[in-house]
């Protein structure tokens, strides 16, 4: 095997990874671009952003075989749209089988706190975060929330999803073999930030539009974005390399209605996704004032000043003035050690 650019670009992605994870020098520089991508990145997303992003262009260039790499990234695209919508079924059935409402963030207090909703769901994480403490447990550092304090309440078939994520990761490896360098790259990227949001996020969480959506814009765009940029950069190897892939739509005698079909429904569904994320926001939106449900709560509890309107045995109000996901952090404060968990009802309009 010979060391290649891409594979050298790919070492130095796992080593700067793993450079995140052990100093935070480089947190400030970082952060704010891949925030923008990862949805209000954290440590723990940049660690993982870049090393999948190193793993992909490295193993793009080891293994060496004659496949139909656009049936695999057919595979990926489908299997990674499966996994992000059992992903929200998962969270569905979690919340029918622990009783509490579809429009609530639930925060466990089990091993620090740790939310999930149907809109930004963390129950895939929590079983990758239970492995991983199993496996590295005290090398983990305090701000690298690994969600397992939700782990505990998960259907005991919930660890099945998770099994689509390296058939994902497979696929996606198979269908980046062979592929010109401008390609390769996006593919990794998109492929990166695909696996980011199945974990953290869910169906609705913007890495996964990103990711989505770009595998199929390779799928269905690869062959003229290696052009473009080939005739563009004057790169000849891109251009020569590019020769080797066949556009895969092209009008086959397509009524002009079906051809702007094919064209256009990735666009369409994308921008439909979004629209369902917020129509489900608005409609589950509590605005008069947010109904929080404390499990198990100690006598002794403190909320300083949360401005609590209304108690009720475990269940209390709180102004909607408070901004919901300041409201959410703020009550870990005096919750922690002092409750199993609770939920807090959604108010979209408190970040208008």
């Amino acid at each position: 095997m010979r060391v290649n650019k891409t594979i050298l670009i790919g070492i130095i992605c796992v080593l700067f990874s793993g450079a995140i994870f052990a100093v935070d020098v480089f947190t400030p520089f970082v952060r704010p671009v891949t925030y923008l991508f990862l949805m209000g990145s954290s440590k723990g997303k940049d660690i993982i952003f870049f090393g999948l992003l190193g793993l992909f262009l490295i193993m793009s260039q080891i293994i060496k075989r004659d496949i139909d790499t656009t049936k695999y990234l057919k595979i990926s695209i489908g299997i990674g749209t499966i996994t992000l919508i059992l992903g929200i079924v998962l969270e569905v059935l979690f919340r029918m089988e622990m009783g509490i409402g579809l429009n609530t963030v639930f925060c466990s207090m089990t091993n620090g706190m740790s939310s999930t909703s149907i809109l930004h769901t963390h129950l895939i994480k929590s079983i990758l975060g239970a492995l991983l403490s199993q496996i590295m447990g005290p090398f983990i550092q305090s701000d690298i929330n690994t969600g397992v304090g939700l782990y505990a309440y998960l259907p005991s078939f919930a660890f099945l999803v998770v099994l689509l994520i390296p058939a994902l990761f497979f696929t996606i490896i198979l269908a980046s073999q062979k592929r010109p360098w401008f390609t390769n790259f996006l593919l990794a990227f998109y492929s990166s930030c695909l696996i980011i949001g199945i974990v953290d996020g869910g169906m609705f969480a913007t890495p996964s539009y990103i990711g989505i959506f770009g595998l199929y814009q390779i799928y269905r765009n690869g062959y003229y974005l290696n052009y473009i940029v080939g005739k563009i950069t004057k790169d000849e190897t891109l251009l020569s390399e590019n020769e080797l892939i066949q556009p895969v739509y092209r009008n086959r005698g397509f009524g002009i209605k079906r051809y702007i079909f094919n064209r256009l429904w990735i666009y369409i569904a994308v921008i439909l996704v979004i629209f369902l994320r917020f129509t489900i926001a608005f409609a589950g939106a509590e605005p008069d004032y947010y109904t929080v449900e404390i499990a198990n709560i100690s006598d002794d509890v403190d909320f300083g000043d949360i401005p609590i309107t209304h108690i009720s045995n475990t269940t209390y109000r709180v102004d909607s003035n408070y901004n919901e996901m300041k409201l959410i952090n703020d009550l870990k404060i005096p919750l922690n050690n002092s409750c199993e968990y609770y939920t807090v009802s959604w108010n979209i309009y408190s970040y208008i």
